[in-house]
Order: C-alpha cells, then structure tokens, then sequence
C-alpha cells in the first residue's frame, strides 16, 4: 500500500508544471547559517540537463554556482547544504520536458540580515521549487534538529543529571568514608539503628531511680525529641551550601565556626566518642564473652577459663579481624546484623525481667539523698545518662557521604528516610527498656544496667539457653558497633597519609593503622576497665556535639530571619545545650571526687 501511495503522489509531482528559480544571492559569511542551509532556496547549481536525444525540444538555462571561500567549504552546515552535492546533472524523462513551460519567477529579495529570521525561513517563498501537493510525500519528510537545539537538551539532561556540579576533595575517593557513594535509605536505616542503640540503652532504668516515673518519662521524651531535631538539622545542613557536600562532622564545624574555633570545639568531643565508645566497647563485648562461656560451661566445667584482660583480647582481636572491610559502605551487612542483634537482646532483657515480675520488696521513690547538694548531683547524673543513650551525631554526615546525590535526588531524601525508620525501632527499644526495668527492679537495679540485673536476680530462675542467647547477641552486637565507631579513626588516619602523599593508602599499611587502634582500645580498655561508671560524665562532655552544636551550625549556615521562629528555637535549644554540658561535665565531676570510684586500673574483672 505504501508503494502504491508513493507512485501515486510521484504521478502527481509530474504532472504539475515546474518553474526554475534564480538562486539568492548572498555574502559568503550568511552562508553558514542554520537558517539559511535548511533554506530550499539554495539548492544545487548545477544546470538541470537533459539527456542528448533531446536537448533540441527546450531551452536551458544554467545557473552560476555560489561562491565562498575554501576555509568555509569544511563547515558542518556547508556539508550538509544541497549546494555541495555531486554536479552530475539531474535529466528529466522525455514524455515530460514538452509539457514544462520554462518561466522564471523573480527572486525574493531582503536584506541579508532578515535571511536569518526565522519567520522567513518558514515563508513558502523560500521553499522548494517544487510546488505544493495536497498531501506532501512521504519521501521528502527529512526533518533535521538543528544543532543548537540539540546540544541545549544535551546541557539540559547532563545539568540533570550532575545537579549543581558538587566540589568533592578528591582525596576523598580514597578515603574509607567517600570511597564508595552507592548507599541508600536502607543503608542509613542499617547504619543508624546499628550506632544509635546499644548497651548504654541498658543503663536507662538507672536514671529513673534518681528521677521517678513522672520525671524520668519525661525527662526522657523531651531529650528523644530534642535529639531527633537536632539530627534533622543535620542531615539538612549536609548539602547547605550549593556545590558542597560537608561530609565529616569536623569539615562542617570548620566550616561553620572557622577553622581554629571548629577544630577546637568539636576535635577532642569527636574523637572522645568514637575511641571512648570503642574502648567501652571492648569492656562490654569481652565481659559478655566471658559470661557466655561461663553459661555455656556451667559450674561443673573442669577446663580454667580466661581471665577478664584475656577475654578482652579475643574480643579485640575479632574486631580486628573484621575492620578489615574497606570502607563505611561495606559494612552495611556488618551493621545489619548488629541492628538485628541490638533489638534482639534489648527485647529478650525486658521481656523475661518483666515476665519474672517485680522484685520483693522493691521501692519506685527516689533515691534519698544525704544532703541537697547530693540530690542535685543524682539528678543531674540522671540527665547524663539519659544524654549518653541517644549516641550516633558524630556518624549522621558521614552516614550520608554514602549516598549518591544531584540536583533531582538530593541525598538528604533517603538519608531522612532511613533515620526515620531507625529511630522509629529505637523508641520501641528504649522506653520499654526504661519503663519495664524500672518495673521490675525499682531502685535495685545494678550500677551496670539491665544485663547485670537480669543475671544478679533471675539468673537461676531462667533457662540457660535464654541467658546464653542473650550474652551472645550482645557480643555480636558490640562486634558491629566497634566497627562503624571506628571509622571516623581509620578515615582520619589515612587522611593524614593521603594529604602528605597525594595517593591512596595501600592495602598494607591500611591494614596496619586499624591493627594499631584497636591495639590502644584495647590497652585503654585493660588500664581503665571502670569506664562503664563514668556514663554521666561522658553524657555530659559529648552532650555539645548532639545536642547544642547543630543549633548554633544551622543559624551561621542558614542564617534565618532574625526573630524569627527557626531564629528563637535554635538560639534557646542550642544554648540550653551548651549549660546543660556544662553542669552535667562538673556534676560528674564533683559526683566522682565526692562519692569516690572503684579505680582499678589494669584490674579488669
């Protein structure tokens, strides 16, 4: 059919009479215009000939060829201009050239600055030769794009897909925590369940024996959401500026207090986190591999278990062994499981201490205290231990530097994403950890926290397979938590070599700086095994960095209008932070001269 269509309007060209044109006389320089080489005005100059037995039946005419110089013979619209075809000559059929009347029509005449408007390159003036048919031939159809055109999407698709052209360091392609951006909002959620729960959510039923129910619910609620905010303004401020991503806790501080004034207000907090939490790591997982042992073993076991300093050497050595990963995204699996594990054992710690029911004799008053001055301090130990259970700020931008990021897909999207589904299960964790241990212990709970209890008062009333299961999902989950604390540690090591060097660490030496920190955690860990009673303190001192610092970041980044709400809101929180770290570092303080400490250094137990 399409054949037929094709013969039928080729007949109907034919027999239409067709008139030559003079050509447009032009300025070489126009001749490169896109208007004017889409032009059918400038067709080829060869003379139309007809074939030699019939050149005596019609007059021809031929017409002079267009000129310009041999430099603009190589330009694109010049190549693609009928002007240049071959010169063969183009011969109509004999049965035709009777029927032809040779009547030229005068050329259309204009400036040659109007021959590059577009209204006259649409003008059926300056169309083909060939005239009109009711329906124009599927043949002729040869629409071109026009090269501006073309290179405008191609801008516009590549401006898509780069977003603002983002400066990235390069040395941070070599680096354990920008060395792969191909995470997503479920790695977020892995990677912040996996930081933001741990052992320090089993000291939470402590606080509430300083505090009582009233107090302690809402002690607790108030800090959740004040947390929560605060990382919000985190992950905001991650791409604040248009072409930098801030991805380090310590580049946004330098970047927002100046140099000196960030480094020295938020270096020893960092870092006091990552290794201090490392340390206390090591304390917890190798008691807790000790415990399972000694489940596992039983009281008739005849084999001579390790001592505590041992244990935390097996335990360091795992950990060791599995830092090896090389960066933050590779361990994603890493913090999978130590999620898993981490709601695991909270749950079953709560569950079997509220199924056990409430000790005899407990009491849910306050601790009475000697003096008022020794209230005040309870109190205030109290808020530090509620300020060390929301952990993980220090991790919430390189979190983030994981994830790929345009202008189309900002990464704060599945980094908001994942927290929210993280701190959705943390809530689930720790309120019924605080509540439900306080039920059941009141003021008798242990110093340590929930695990201690669980094994202090139902250790003989509960299956040994529970109480096993729970000792080794705690050094599971501690064996996760090492990994993503130490990260900020490794990053900054070969930081340092990178910069001097301007290469990429190698395997060797990698493997040799993360060998040499778990080396100091664990001598830390051996030379100060009562850090686990300092949780006030350490609450106290990291209390900046979650708390007060992304307040004062968000008004010198963001800049709000002033007195406005954004304005009231970070100013109050951010310097209500700043006094709440200061009377929670000297309570802990005076607290630990005035109520002494069981200072065993290299006595671990």
């Amino acid at each position: 059919m399409e054949e037929a269509e094709e013969v039928k309007e080729m007949s109907e060209l034919l027999s239409i009479p067709k008139t030559p044109r003079p050509p447009v006389s032009g300025p070489p320089s126009q001749l490169h215009s896109p208007s004017l080489t889409r032009s059918p005005m400038l067709h080829s100059p060869t003379p139309q000939t007809p074939r030699p037995s019939e050149l005596h039946s019609i007059p021809t005419t031929p017409r002079p060829p267009v000129s310009g110089p041999p430099s603009q013979l190589h330009s694109p619209s010049l190549t693609r201009s009928p002007l240049l075809h071959s010169p063969t000559s183009q011969t109509p059929r004999a049965s035709e050239l009777h029927s032809i009347p040779a009547t030229p029509r005068p050329p259309v005449s204009a400036p040659p600055s109007q021959l590059h408007s577009p209204s006259l390159t649409r003008s059926p003036l300056l169309h083909s030769a060939t005239p009109r048919t009711p329906r124009t031939p599927r043949f002729a159809r040869t629409p071109l794009a026009s090269p501006m055109r073309r290179a405008i999407v191609n801008m516009r698709a590549y401006l898509e897909d780069i977003g603002h052209l983002t400066k990235l360091d390069p040395h941070d392609a070599w680096l354990p925590i920008t060395e792969s951006r191909n995470g997503n909002a479920y790695y977020s959620a892995f990677h912040t369940l996996s930081s933001g729960i741990g052992f320090q959510a089993l000291v939470l039923p402590l606080a509430f024996t300083f505090l009582g129910w009233t107090w302690g619910i809402l002690c607790l609620s108030v800090a959740f959401a004040w947390q929560l905010y605060t990382l919000w303004l985190l992950v905001q401020l991650h791409e604040s500026v248009p072409g930098t991503r801030y991805c380090r806790y310590m580049h946004l501080a330098e970047a927002t207090f100046g140099a000196k004034l960030g480094k020295w207000l938020a270096l020893f907090p960092i870092f006091y986190l990552s290794a201090g939490i490392c340390t206390a790591i090591i304390i917890v997982g190798g008691g807790a591999m000790k415990l399972f042992f000694e489940i596992v073993c039983g009281a008739t076991c005849d084999s001579k278990p390790l001592t505590a300093a041992e244990w935390y050497l097996v335990f360091t050595c795992l950990a060791g062994v599995l830092s090896q990963l090389p960066n933050l995204n590779s361990i994603a699996g890493v913090s999978l499981i130590g999620s898993v594990t981490a709601v695991t054992y909270c749950t079953l710690i709560w569950v079997i201490s509220v199924s056990k029911g409430r000790l005899p004799g407990v009491s849910y008053h306050p601790v009475e205290a000697k003096s008022d001055v020794d209230r005040v301090l309870g109190i205030l130990n109290a808020l530090g231990i509620i300020a060390f259970a929301f952990r993980g700020h220090n991790l919430v931008l390189e979190i983030q530097a994981t994830m790929p990021s345009s202008l189309k897909h900002p990464s704060r999207v599945p980094m908001w994403r994942g927290v929210k589904a993280a701190y959705l299960i943390i809530a689930f964790c720790l309120y019924p950890i605080a509540i439900g241990g306080f039920w059941a212990y009141g003021n008798m709970i242990p110093s340590n926290g929930m695990l201690t209890a669980l094994y202090a008062f139902h250790g003989k009333d509960t299956s040994r397979i529970l109480l096993g299961l729970t000792a080794l999902l705690v050094v599971v989950n501690c064996l996760s938590c090492f990994q993503i604390y130490a990260m900020p540690i490794f990053d900054s090591m070969e930081a340092g070599y990178t910069k001097k060097k301007n290469r990429p660490c190698p395997r060797w030496l990698r493997s040799a700086f993360r060998a040499f920190f778990a080396g100091i955690s664990y001598f830390m860990a051996v030379a100060f095994p009562f850090l686990s009673d300092l949780a006030g303190l350490i609450g106290g001192m990291a209390l900046p960095v979650t708390l007060a610092y992304p307040c004062f970041m968000w008004i010198l980044v963001k800049k709000p209008e002033r007195y406005s709400a954004m304005w009231y809101i970070n100013w109050v929180l951010g310097s209500a932070g700043m006094v709440l770290s200061l009377i929670l570092t000297i309570s802990g303080v005076w607290n630990l001269v005035k109520t002494g400490i069981d200072v065993r250094f290299f006595k671990p137990q």
